[in-house]
């Protein structure tokens, strides 16, 4: 009788043991595939700035520029000033003396008005004598004023005497267009001077990049060679294409004592601000056929979503596509995923904005 209980319970043994085996069994989770262990970042909304950067030459604004010219025909005597100099307000640039023609002129005049003035005199004589009218007076004293208007014309014109040109105003001297005992007519060029707050940096651009700038566009300029930049902004932005490059140029402002005429730089342009959805540049994948995509981690699901780049920048890129707003991003470990993967995380996944 012992060995039919033994026998009894070890066979109730073996059937209680199976039935535990099988709950177990069945209470454990059929296999879900390979995981990957990844990074995630939240998905945000944003905006950033379009970035363009142009190479130019600092010129003069065409506004602060100044021609001097000859009031009158002279002889150059002198001059003070080379191209690129600087100069203060009131500092000789250059001194003229009459020309032979001028200087034959003004001794004109000074007779001139001398015989008016003696026939303004005997005409008033002879009107006491009641031997010339009052109409002659007249006339002999108009001869009179007009030969002094003549003389003082001349000698505003600088025709009495050499005539020294002075600088009006703090300038950089940009061009001589004379030299020591040239002989030049009236209104010929003799300087070009530039104020030195009237420098722009001239840069060009291709057409498709010149299209997004507008002027009052923020700039950052940094002189090739040096690496402290300064800010300005954008000027003036051409409406044509310089037919010499093929390129729509730009006017950026610079600030005074920083650049001299001549001197190349770099600018760096904030143009229009591009919204969409701000992401880390390692986000962005290629699939083969050369598209951009991204991928989001769904309930711990890879997901693929195809995107368009709108910006690429820097750091971050601005893209727009049917992404799921609630969804984090993957970043390390994106590229192993393909849709349905299962992904985990070191840590807590980040929580999107609600």
């Amino acid at each position: 009788m012992k060995h039919i209980a033994f026998a009894f319970l070890a066979g109730t043994l073996v059937i209680f043991s199976g039935m535990v085996l099988a709950a177990e069994a069945a209470d454990t989770p059929k296999d879900q595939g390979p995981s990957v262990l990844v990074q995630l970042t939240k998905l945000e909304k944003g905006s950033l700035p379009r970035i363009v950067t142009a190479f130019g030459r600092v010129e003069t604004n065409p506004s602060a520029q100044q021609t001097i010219q000859a009031p009158l025909s002279a002889v150059v005597d002198a001059v003070y000033v080379k191209p690129g100099q600087e100069v203060a307000e009131g500092t000789p640039l250059i001194r003229l003396a009459p020309s032979p023609a001028t200087a034959a002129s003004y001794t004109q005049a000074l007779s001139t008005l001398k015989v008016a003035r003696e026939a303004v005199r005997r005409t008033g004589s002879l009107l006491a004598q009641h031997l010339a009218t009052g109409q002659q007076l007249a006339d002999a004293q108009k001869a009179t004023s007009d030969a002094q208007s003549s003389l003082e014309a001349l000698r505003a014109e600088g025709a009495a005497s050499p005539q020294l040109l002075r600088a009006p105003a703090p300038t950089i001297v940009t061009a001589v267009s004379t030299s020591t005992g040239a002989l030049v007519t009236q209104g010929a060029a003799l300087l070009e001077l530039a104020r030195p707050n009237g420098l722009v940096l001239r840069a060009g651009l291709v057409p498709a990049q010149a299209a997004t700038i507008h002027t009052g566009d923020i700039a950052t300029i940094t002189p090739l060679g040096v690496t402290q930049a300064v800010s300005g902004r954008v000027l003036l932005r051409g409406s044509m294409i310089d037919p010499q490059t093929g390129l729509v140029s730009i006017d950026i402002t610079l600030p005074a004592g920083n650049f001299l005429p001549g001197q190349m730089a770099e600018a760096v342009i904030e143009s229009e601000t591009v919204e969409g959805y701000v992401v880390p540049h390692e986000a962005i994948l290629v699939d083969d056929a050369g598209a951009p995509y991204l991928v989001q981690a769904v309930d711990g699901v890879a997901r693929k979503v195809p995107v368009h780049l709108l910006l690429a920048a820097a750091g971050k890129d601005v893209v727009d596509g049917a992404l799921d707003p609630a969804a984090p991003l993957v970043l390390a470990g994106n590229h192993q995923l393909d849709d349905g993967m299962r992904v985990r995380t070191a840590g807590p996944a980040p929580a999107a904005d609600k």
